[in-house]
């Protein structure tokens, strides 16, 4: 299977380079990006089948649901680097335009 280029995903991949080694939530990664998680969602699993995220489910305080977290792999680093450079100037501009901290 091979990975679709989409604009939507290289912003993720620019977002994900931001904090390259830290794990990150789909929530922060669609409030960041500005992607409804439809679009978001699809493009992480598809990250995750080629082996360039590794995913996590937190282990919640009682009460509250798991969330499922995401960073790159060595593979998915190499990748987004060659991949995101333009994307990760929109990412950054879009957080500025709309007030978002990192």
């Amino acid at each position: 299977m091979r990975l679709r280029r989409s604009p939507q995903t290289a912003l993720v991949l620019a977002e994900l380079l931001q904090t390259p080694r830290e794990w990150r939530y789909g929530y922060d990664l669609s409030r960041l990006t500005g992607l409804k998680s439809g679009t978001l969602y699809p493009i992480l699993m598809r990250l995750a089948e080629h082996r360039l995220l590794d995913t996590s489910w937190e282990t919640p305080e009682p009460g509250r649901p798991p969330r499922h977290l995401y960073k790159l792999t060595a593979d998915g680093l190499r990748h987004a680097r060659e991949h995101a450079p333009v994307a990760a100037e929109h990412s950054a501009v879009r957080r500025v335009l709309s007030g978002v901290k990192a």
